[in-house]
């Protein structure tokens, strides 16, 4: 493979997941109305796919390590397509969220894999620039997906995001198929045997290097996801903003992100991963107290929205690639089991960020406000206080 087709087929199974979580969010609203229930029970449509996605992780990315990356991304991506069809044709709710589900399984299969790929291929320096660079591109998704996505309910309604998850994930595998070639060089047959995997994750779990990049990372993707589940219901139920104008606006907001990526990559190269992610910490926090102090301070308004996800999807685009890079550089062996684990504590984090937003969720901006604020406040104390406990091996 060139660098050039494993960075396109790495950013084409990234793209699954904002496009899984972006793409209907203009719908979420309208499910709430067709299906007569409240914000809360729609919200689990998000939830339940951040529970598939940060359990099946676990398994991924050792099932990756034993078979090889291209067997089991083939595999997710096969699981991806038939979720998907599911999610498109479903007639409750309640079918529409065990088919999410099973979307995640597939969805973070693809992610998991990919994150390993880049280990398998580059030094850990190397690989968070790969990673800054493939964000670049994958912040194509988020700001396309949710303007698509408001005019795809516009025009067909809420089934129509699924029928495109399914056609791109056709494409995506037919291009994995055809040219990814396998990158393990190491097949573990140990991998997926449960006392070697207990203790893999364990010996993972207990060094402070990773912690010191898989929190602030899991952090910062709580951060943005309070406005991936909240944003919608702030901008288009409390802000009146047109549902067909809501991809725009978060598209402003993951403008930031892509800003974010590129200022990572010069970051990387004259201060180093650490410091780079305290950069982006600090950006999270200020982004945070903004929030909170605007909308305290009597500025209900949409433009508060954007100019805060605008920081805070900045920050994210410094943080995560960071995060990624950092705390699986140091397993080269157990690749997948440690971005697996990473994953799984990234959505984690995210799942408590959505099931708090959408409980919380109250007719006005305080909520998000202050769970915004909140996450920032963690992330930066995270940052520095792990930053500082030991030297980190992930620098290296």
């Amino acid at each position: 493979m060139s660098p050039a087709v494993l960075l396109w087929l790495i950013v084409g199974c990234l793209m699954l997941q904002p496009l899984s979580t972006d793409l209907y969010l203009a719908s979420l609203p309208h499910l709430a109305t067709d299906f007569g229930v409240t914000p809360a029970a729609v919200q689990q449509t998000l939830s339940l796919f951040v529970i598939g996605f940060g359990v099946a992780q676990l398994i991924s990315g050792p099932l990756s390590d034993r078979f090889g990356r291209r067997p089991v991304l083939l595999w997710g991506l096969g699981v991806y397509v038939g979720a998907s069809l599911a999610c498109a044709l479903a007639p409750t709710l309640n079918l529409l969220i065990s088919a999410r589900f099973v979307q995640a399984i597939g969805c973070c299969t693809a992610i998991v894999v990919a994150r390993a790929l880049i280990r398998d291929v580059y030094a850990p320096a190397d690989g968070a620039r790969m990673i800054a660079r493939a964000s670049s591109l994958l912040s194509l998704a988020p700001l396309i997906g949710p303007i698509l996505g408001g005019y795809l309910q516009v025009w067909y309604g809420w089934r129509a995001a699924f029928v495109f998850h399914t056609l791109f994930c056709i494409v995506l595998g037919i291009a994995v198929y055809r040219l990814l070639a396998e990158t393990n060089q190491h097949l573990n047959p140990a991998a997926v045997r449960l006392r070697n995997l207990l203790s893999v994750y364990r010996r993972i779990a207990s060094a402070d290097f990773f912690w010191a990049y898989a929190l602030p990372g899991a952090l910062s993707y709580a951060a943005i996801f309070t406005y991936i589940s909240g944003s919608s219901f702030v901008l288009i139920n409390v802000l009146g903003v047109p549902t067909e104008s809501y991809g725009y606006c978060f598209a402003f907001g993951v403008s930031g992100y892509l800003i974010g990526t590129l200022l990572c990559r010069r970051l990387l190269t004259h201060i180093g991963l650490a410091r780079t992610l305290t950069v982006g910490a600090s950006l999270s926090l200020f982004s945070g107290l903004l929030f909170a102090a605007l909308v305290l301070a009597g500025f209900h308004h949409w433009s508060v929205v954007l100019l805060c996800q605008f920081l805070t999807m900045g920050a994210h685009g410094l943080n995560f690639p960071c995060a990624q890079a950092g705390a699986v550089a140091p397993f080269p062996r157990e690749a997948g089991a440690a971005a697996g684990l990473l994953g799984f504590f990234t959505m984690f984090a995210a799942l408590l960020t959505g099931t708090w937003v959408g409980m919380s969720h109250d007719g006005t901006l305080q909520p998000l406000a202050l769970t915004s604020a909140t996450i920032g406040l963690l992330l930066f104390m995270a940052a520095w206080h792990l930053r500082h406990r030991r030297p980190l091996a992930a620098e290296v």
